[in-house]
């Protein structure tokens, strides 16, 4: 937008927006409109719609708008205007009425808040705006919702304050928290307090004790702490409010968590919660789930916030165990949503009591678990008019997976024999009343801890096995299929009791036939194919036999590929003579629908999901190369080679016909690569026409997969020297399109795929070819490209990048015997000496302004090869890249001080390990964020 347009035209735009019906109009407004707010000209416009007070859509595009520039285009404006733009905001807040619309309220309270918090020249912005609107009643609203978002904008992303910004709000916030504390309790004293002044006290309340600035002493002696309690046993408190008020005491308990320091706030709270049960029962009895949810909340955070003194201390002070039974008492309520609440703090229980590893400890949680447990059975009872298998797609599938979740992690504390015990014994003593839903609900618990059954045991599983190999075909589907899925979990049970082994497969396969079952099924006969292959190999031919009719079982496609992987465990222990003939049946099974595919007309596009999907069989192809691994002896022909290089016509003239379509590409290098992964070197047959076919069809379509298929031919072959400079061609060929698409604008961030598989080829190639690498004309253009890609914050592909560059410096301190000692330290010093100060910089950029914090551990690993390589050369480019850092920002306030920054350069040059550098790096980010 190159001038300002008048208001007119932006009103007019704004009723195009919001009034006029043509769709068309509408999206040219919205694209325009969006336009203005991008622009400088959208303050100006901003502050004179405000003025006008033209309409309500105009006011909240005004609003919304000044928020936006605040939040995010700070930098526009230059420091003088500051007090101006401040002053302007309290002007038109100044005009709020009670009949001002709610949503225009918020977008001025967080502009203003957001100002506030960036302009380190208005010092003390709370107290300023309590003084200056404190007295007034119309104002109290705004002043409330002004002084709730202040101290949640702190940590806002868009605003990056930084750490010495951000802690020299919160002193400020902590000397306001007097008048605020003291604003707050007058409204909830006032003879006038309504719900909706008392919800937005109670919100207010939430955001101090966020960010603690509120003196416990302080808290615990007014009467606000209460007032939310108060609220909470009331019966007939109304929803919305009983919500806020659950919101407050849980923001007051997280704000507890270090009861040391928060002593006096941590007991006043506990005494507060203590009062709560009755009111809890209350709400159960009169089925106010709400309620009970808001009650579990409150119960819930206060069992996290103590969990310490839980596990150092049980049952004494703040590790009583009245907590544990409250939390029990809301497990056990009717809905399984109550439940859920509580999983986390059972998690984070679990996890201490493992890593306190005292078993009389441990011991006197023991009947806590058991009760957890049995409640969570009882949850996860399906619907008694329940038709068919189990749902794991909707709600109650998602809570069953946690409740599964959960036991596996927690049973320990009561041992899986003992909880898979508990289970049956249940089931035994109430045989002839229990429904199919209870029966159904223990075995799926018990399927959550039979992989934890010693294998040795020989009392309880037996009979478990036995009673559901007996099961009859009128039991309920869903009892027969979590049956199925337990049988599947015992796998390694029954490798160890080969007696049962037989009958297993008679039941599976009875399985198989029942289209509900047949997936699950073939699921668990994957698994006793994994676990038992050293004795199922004299079932391969039944195997076989299955996989031959496997489409008629209507079979995922999942489980499909399950069963495939399973039958090649299998060949892959057989003798090797036999290895040949069943790896080349099971493919042809594959191959034939796929030659049938090849063979239909250009013009016939394949229905994704369909027989005519070449990637069905190309999947199941890939599965039966990746899993059959038989057992080959230096020097012996690999049984599953001359398959293989029969097999390559079928997969060259896929990547032929489909050579367009990037789904069907990528699954044909993907079955291509884990062909030459089960053969190695047996392949070698098929480099050069693989390589001239990988190269032929890159230069016209680009896909991603050929780089990736290329660093799996490096990593096989790239160790042989007869075959590097072929490789080196190769890859060669791939770096002139793949610059082309990469210099594109916005080229690295619309790629990552390809940026990912380039830097993970060139990696390989280090890794297994150094030298050749290293001298190819190939190292300084990757080295560019790689500087250009640090700040690209996708994980993967910066990951990649980041690997190739450590692999890339490190190699300057690896040896070769056929090369002169020092070749690659003389290559590597030579590149840095031109390009390691741009690394440096681009590195320490890429951690402070663009990548996620989890992924700059990668970036100062880099770093710290710089300096195991030459220290005094990292030392002298960092000192030079911290200088580009701003010091202060737009809004005046210290970034970082020159201590700060000087004390970074010591702590990363004086790095005994990588870690001292990633903590160093994650200090420095701290501030500019």
């Amino acid at each position: 937008m190159d001038s300002m347009p008048n208001l007119e035209t932006v009103i007019h735009a704004l009723n195009a927006l919001y009034q006029n019906p043509d769709v068309v109009g509408k999206e040219k407004a919205s694209v325009w409109l969006g336009e203005l707010q991008r622009s400088v000209f959208a303050w100006q416009i901003a502050d004179q719609l405000l003025r006008l007070n033209h309409d309500l859509n105009s006011c909240y595009f005004a609003a919304q708008t000044m928020r936006t520039k605040i939040q995010y285009s700070f930098h526009e404006l230059p420091a003088t205007a500051h007090a101006s733009l401040r002053d302007s905001l309290l002007d038109h807040i100044s005009k709020i009425s009670t009949s001002t619309d709610n949503v225009i309220v918020t977008q001025l309270s967080l502009a203003l808040a957001d100002l506030a918090l960036q302009m380190a020249t208005w010092k003390n912005p709370a107290s300023d705006l309590i003084q200056k609107f404190g007295d007034k009643p119309e104002h109290t609203g705004f002043l409330l919702e002004i002084l709730t978002v202040m101290p949640e904008e702190i940590h806002s992303r868009p605003l990056r304050l930084g750490a010495n910004r951000r802690a020299e709000v919160t002193h400020e916030l902590g000397q306001a928290a007097t008048m605020v504390l003291h604003l707050m309790t007058t409204c909830i004293e006032s003879p006038s307090l309504d719900v909706k002044l008392q919800m937005k006290v109670y919100r207010c309340l939430v955001s101090w004790f966020n960010i603690s600035a509120i003196p416990q002493e302080m808290t615990v002696n007014s009467k606000l702490l209460m007032a939310p309690f108060h609220a909470l046993i009331n019966k007939d408190c109304p929803s919305s409010l009983h919500e806020v008020a659950c919101d407050c005491v849980c923001a007051a308990l997280y704000c507890a968590e270090d009861f040391n320091k928060y002593t006096i706030l941590a007991q006043a709270l506990f005494h507060g919660v203590m009062t709560l049960p009755e009111a809890y029962h209350l709400s159960v009895a009169d089925e106010d789930t709400d309620k009970s949810i808001n009650y579990c909340r409150v119960f819930t955070e206060m069992a996290e916030s103590f969990i310490q003194a839980i596990v150092d201390s049980p049952n004494q002070g703040f590790g009583d165990f009245r907590i544990l039974e409250l939390l029990l008492t809301c497990v056990g309520h009717y809905q399984y949503e109550v439940a859920d609440i509580t999983f986390n703090f059972w998690y984070r229980l679990s996890e201490l009591l493992y890593q306190k590893n005292v078993q009389i400890v441990t011991d006197l949680f023991k009947p806590y678990i058991e009760r957890l447990i049995v409640a969570l059975c009882r949850h996860c009872e399906m619907d008694l008019d329940h038709e068919g298998i189990p749902d794991g797609d909707d709600e109650f599938g998602d809570f069953r997976t946690r409740v599964s979740e959960l036991i596996k992690d927690i049973v320990f504390i009561i041992g899986s024999s003992a909880c898979f015990s508990q289970m049956f014994h249940n089931l035994k003593s109430q045989s002839s009343i229990a429904t199919w839903t209870v029966t159904e609900a223990a075995l799926y618990v018990m399927t959550a801890v039979a992989k934890n059954i010693l294998p040795e045991e020989s009392h309880i599983v037996p009979e478990v096995v036995q009673s559901i190999l007996s099961l009859p075909e009128s039991t309920h589907i869903a009892v027969r299929y979590t049956g199925i899925q337990l049988i599947g979990e015992l796998s390694e049970w029954i490798d160890l009791h080969p007696q049962f082994l037989d009958p297993v497969l008679q039941f599976l396969l009875s399985g198989l036939q029942h289209q509900k079952l047949s997936t699950i099924t073939a699921n668990s006969l994957q698994n006793i194919c994994q676990i038992c292959r050293d004795k199922m190999t004299g079932h391969f031919q039944g195997l076989l036999h299955i996989v031959q009719s496997m489409d008629s079982f209507h079979l995922s496609n999942d489980a499909a590929l399950g069963l495939l992987k399973g039958s090649a465990l299998i060949l892959g222990r057989m003798p090797n003579e036999k290895v040949t003939e069943g790896f080349k049946e099971l493919c042809l099974v594959q191959v034939n629908p796929l030659n049938e595919v090849l063979g239909q007309s250009v013009e016939n596009k394949p229905k994704q999901g369909s027989d005519s999907d070449p990637t069905i069989w190309l999947d199941r192809l890939a599965a039966i190369f990746r899993h059959t691994n038989p057992t080959v002896v230096n020097g012996q022909i690999h049984p599953c080679q001359t398959v293989i290089h029969e097999l390559w016509p079928v997969l060259s003239s896929t990547c032929t016909r489909y050579q367009a379509d990037v789904r069907i590409i990528e699954r044909c290098c993907r079955c291509i690569r884990f062909a030459v992964r089960c053969v190695g070197k047996g392949s070698s047959m098929l480099l050069q026409p693989l390589v001239t076919q990988m190269i032929s069809i890159y230069q016209q379509h680009k896909h991603s997969c050929f780089l990736y298929l290329g660093s799996i031919l490096v990593d096989e072959y790239g160790k042989e020297s007869g075959c590097q400079q072929g490789l080196l061609d190769m890859t060669e060929s791939f770096l002139g399109p793949t610059f082309k698409l990469l210099e594109k604008t916005n080229g690295l961030r619309n790629h990552p795929d390809t940026v990912d598989d380039l830097f993970r080829l060139c990696l390989r190639f280090i890794q297994r070819a150094p030298a050749v690498f290293l001298q190819s004309s190939m190292v300084k253009p990757m080295l560019c490209c790689a500087i250009a890609a640090c700040s690209l914050d996708h994980r993967d592909a910066n990951a990649s990048v980041m690997k190739f560059l450590s692999e890339l410096v490190s190699s300057a301190n690896k040896k070769d015997a056929k090369e002169k000692p020092d070749l690659y330290r003389n290559v590597v010093e030579v590149i840095l000496q031109e390009h390691g100060q741009f690394l440096v910089q681009a590195l320490l950029h890429a951690c402070v302004f663009s990548l996620p914090n989890y992924m700059a551990a990668d970036a100062t690993e880099v770093i710290y090869e710089l300096m195991l390589v030459n220290r005094e050369n990292l030392s002298k480019w960092l000192e030079h890249s911290l200088q580009t850092l701003p010091t202060e920002s737009t809004g005046g306030a210290i970034t970082a001080t020159h201590k700060q920054l000087t004390d970074f350069h010591k702590d990363v040059t004086s790095a005994k390990d990588c870690k001292q550098v990633t903590h160093a790096f994650r200090d420095l980010t701290r501030l500019y964020r």
